[in-house]
């Protein structure tokens, strides 16, 4: 030190704020490195700005660079710059304090802070990514010197209270932070950061695509045990998403992917893009060719990376991509975000909502592009994530128009082939103005369901629905082109012209009048399970069937809403007979007849259990279905 070294203390309020970075913001110490690196990296490039915008400033801009080195006895790291650096003023101003204003406001702030995710969004409104080094170091040094000035600046401190400032004569242009690293604990979490490896592995994760060298000299052994030393490069700059579309080849994307995703086959489809205007970031998104194991998992890793200028933010971004686009791996690489202090975690703002929409547009758009363009991609793109886009009809109203016109679902129109929702209305018979669907666990199971007799009879087309997402998103939408979205299992069904139920009226209230009392009766018998016995309009082969009213919880939503651990009450529903059927008619004469109660009552219930089984529902008490069946079965032989 010399006559000119002042020495300053912290405020009161600037040492607490440090001490509380130091043992509470960070979650992982690494980052005291990305931070030093971003830190350099934004030096080299205002100093190219400042050579284009000021042409009396001489700077060489020819190497550009970032470095870092190391003392292994000394335990020493210093990362050094050859960038814009700082004047005396610029130190005490940017480094010397650690809030410019509004300190004592930030910590009354966080004293009232209920919790420590509050206290990490309130910090968050001050960059202070610099104090992180004294998170693994006992002192940092700081030598500067402004591009174009002739003297540089000395800076030091143990992060206590006080830091001294002294002028330098023979600074090099640029920055250098030395850190005089504590020692190593395991314990916690302090690696040695001496170890070229573990340098290495910090750079690779967190600064690999910065746009300048990150060089460090190392030492080999050769033969007959002699060292040398090399200058190595740390980073491999290749930020694909920096560079135009047509200047990287396909086999460049799917490397690049399969780096991110860690997969081994190649991406479905590739989406490289560029926001521009008022907020500049460039994105690299990819659609897998299969989906992950853990697409469905509430653990499940979300696939975008977030970057600011290359540096590495975090992984699995939630705030960019929604739920339901989680299969999405990439990066998006902003240029200008709201980050809090340790840049770990993302503020909710206006940009960030701005970027999401956009990327949002560009995956869905995408997807229509090959579901219009290349047929087979679509296919294998909607058998490995159409379940999961699914659940955007429920989350996403401001999508919901493009969602519905992606969407595939098997309908009885083909075996084989899939259809969307525009394809069934192009088909739709003459006066009909419903949409008709009805959900089950499997195709088998709904198209052998009572329900589908009277559609299959009529010649409509009914959508298949086996995903259990289905249930949901149905009741949310509602329509589509200005059409319902009508269960067939739900409410009455009336698929006769009105000439035909003109002439059937005739034989439909005669029914109504022979079967008044038995529907009476069945009623009072089932009152547990059912609501109302009423007479079939749907039926034309099987005695009966439960159907629910039209506004019911379906008994599948039932059992999510209990899984999810919601109580709802339960359901009843409405026992459907066909009084065409040889054992309701059947039925109906016996208890004319003045039949055994009992008996009667059980085939009531007999009646009721064959209905839930056909439509693949549960009984209520199998052991009591099963025996009343074997004392029938029994009595016929």
């Amino acid at each position: 030190m010399n006559d000119q070294t002042e020495t300053l203390e912290f405020q009161a309020e600037a040492r607490q704020l440090l001490q509380l970075m130091v043992h509470s913001i960070y979650s992982n110490k690494d980052v005291f490195l990305r931070e030093l690196i971003s830190n350099a990296s934004d030096a080299l490039d205002k100093l190219r700005l400042a050579a284009l915008v000021d042409k009396d400033l001489t700077v060489d801009t020819g190497d550009l660079h970032v470095a870092i080195e190391v003392d292994r006895e000394a335990r020493t790291l210093t990362v050094r710059d050859n960038g814009i650096g700082m004047t005396r003023d610029e130190v005490v101003s940017v480094i010397g304090t650690i809030a410019k204003s509004g300190t004592a406001e930030l910590l009354r702030q966080l004293r009232e802070a209920k919790d420590a995710g509050a206290s990490q969004e309130l910090i968050g409104q001050f960059g202070v990514g610099f104090y992180a080094a004294f998170m693994v170091a006992d002192r940092v040094e700081l030598v500067t010197r402004r591009a174009g000035e002739t003297g540089g600046t000395r800076w030091e401190s143990d992060g206590a209270g006080t830091y001294t400032v002294a002028p330098l004569d023979d600074a090099p242009q640029g920055t250098a932070v030395t850190l005089h690293l504590k020692p190593v604990d395991a314990e916690d979490n302090l690696h040695d950061y001496t170890a070229e490896w573990t340098i290495r592995e910090i750079v690779k994760r967190y600064s690999d695509f910065i746009a300048h060298p990150i060089r460090m000299a190392v030492q080999r052994t050769g033969e007959g045990d002699e060292t040398s030393t090399e200058t190595v490069t740390l980073n491999s700059m290749k930020a694909l998403w920096a560079r135009p579309r047509g200047e990287v080849e396909p086999a460049e994307y799917h490397e690049f992917y399969k780096h991110v995703s860690h997969d081994w086959a190649d991406p479905l489809e590739t989406i490289h893009m560029r926001g521009e205007g008022t907020f500049e970031y460039e994105a690299l998104l990819f659609i897998p060719s299969h989906a992950p194991l853990d697409l469905f998992s509430p653990q499940g890793r979300r696939g975008v990376q977030l970057y600011v200028k290359r540096v590495f933010i975090m992984d699995d971004c939630d705030a960019l991509m929604p739920n339901y686009l989680r299969f999405v791996k990439g990066v998006v690489d902003a240029h200008d975000l709201s980050l809090n202090i340790s840049r770990e975690i993302l503020q909710q703002d206006r940009q960030i909502r701005a970027v999401r929409r956009r990327l949002v547009k560009k995956v869905l758009a995408t997807v229509k592009e090959l579901k219009t363009g290349q047929p087979e991609r679509y296919r294998t793109f909607w058998a490995e994530f159409g379940p999961a886009v699914k659940e955007g009809l429920i989350d996403d109203t401001d999508n919901r128009d493009t969602l519905l016109e992606i969407l595939s679902v098997a309908s009885t129109h083909d075996q084989a082939e899939l259809t969307d929702l525009a394809g069934y209305v192009g088909r739709m018979k003459d006066g009909q103005t419903d949409i008709y669907y009805a959900t089950g666990e499997n195709r088998a199971t709904i198209e052998n369901s009572p329900h589908m007799e009277a559609f299959r009879a009529k010649g409509y087309e009914v959508l298949l629905l086996t995903d259990p997402v289905d249930e949901v998103w149905v009741e949310q939408v509602g329509s589509y082109d200005g059409r319902t979205l009508r269960s067939v299992a739900k409410g009455q069904v009336d698929l006769d012209t009105e000439e035909e139920r003109t002439e059937a009226e005739a034989e439909r209230e005669r029914q109504r009048t022979e079967y008044a009392d038995l529907l009476g009766w069945m009623g009072g018998v089932l009152t547990d399970s059912v609501k109302e016995v009423r007479l079939s309009t749907r039926l034309t082969t099987s005695p009966a069937c439960v159907v629910g009213d039209a506004h019911d919880l379906t008994p599948t939503l039932e059992k999510m809403y209990r899984a999810m651990g919601h109580e709802v009450p339960k359901v009843k529903r409405i026992l459907e007979v066909n009084p065409g059927h040889p054992l309701v008619a059947g039925l109906r004469k016996a208890h004319e007849q003045g039949g055994t109660e009992a008996s009667l009552a059980e085939t009531a219930e007999l009646l009721y259990g064959m209905a839930l089984l056909a439509e693949g529902g549960d009984l209520a008490d199998p052991s009591r279905f099963a025996r009343i069946l074997a004392d029938r079965l029994a009595r016929t032989l």
